[in-house]
């Protein structure tokens, strides 16, 4: 059964509460996102395997772990989920980046495909699904089920802010996928948007509004 895991480091919430705050600057804004992406993927990558390998440091011979070839993909739900991405890719250099456009029916607010392009073998790779913001879930959701589609076995959702619709949808499509958040908010209101959250994440990404 998939896990929600909250975090609640000091820094990360320090981080948190200037993104949240309406007179954060659009430059602020994006560097804060890349800076929480960079150190929540400190903690959902804890879980990679590592293998033992011994090196010449300039002393003497050592055995030291390094990653045991895993294979990694981030996926950003387009278009917030661009933010992140930059502060994943610092912290795994080799990973790859597809994208997966969706947009939310402003009536029915359920996600409607627009572009998907993944790298030509991301069903070998472990993704991480990235997007600031787990509202509804309706978009974490679809993103999740396309990837299934390609041949995907093992992913992960990483979002800043959540709210408790979106994980119960997640956790009732695909029981297979942990998520990430940096905080999980109290509701939705009347048009979608969590409460107290930040606002519309693109926007203040990208200076749209």
């Amino acid at each position: 059964m998939s896990q929600l895991h909250v975090f609640d480091h000091p820094l990360i919430q320090h981080k948190l509460s200037i993104l949240r705050d309406k007179n954060t600057g659009v430059k602020e804004f994006r560097e804060l996102v890349g800076e929480i992406a960079m150190l929540m993927c400190y903690e959902v990558t804890r879980d990679l395997p590592v293998e033992e390998v011994e090196i010449e440091t300039p002393v003497a011979t050592a055995k030291v772990k390094r990653l045991a070839g895993k294979k990694m993909a981030i996926v950003p739900i387009l278009r917030a989920g661009l933010g992140m991405v930059d502060g994943m890719v610092a912290m795994i250099p080799s990973a790859k980046v597809g994208h997966i456009g969706l947009y939310r029916d402003p009536n029915t607010l359920e996600p409607v495909e627009y572009y998907c392009k993944l790298p030509p073998d991301i069903a070998e790779r472990d993704v991480i699904v990235v997007d600031p913001m787990f509202a509804t879930g309706g978009s974490a959701s679809a993103a999740c089920t396309f990837l299934k589609e390609h041949g995907c076995k093992h992913i992960k959702l990483m979002c800043i802010i959540g709210a408790p619709p979106a994980w119960e949808k997640m956790r009732k499509d695909h029981p297979d996928v942990d998520a990430y958040v940096a905080a999980m908010d109290d509701h939705l209101n009347e048009h979608g948007y969590i409460v107290p959250g930040l606002g519309d994440a693109g926007d203040r990404i990208f200076g749209t509004k």
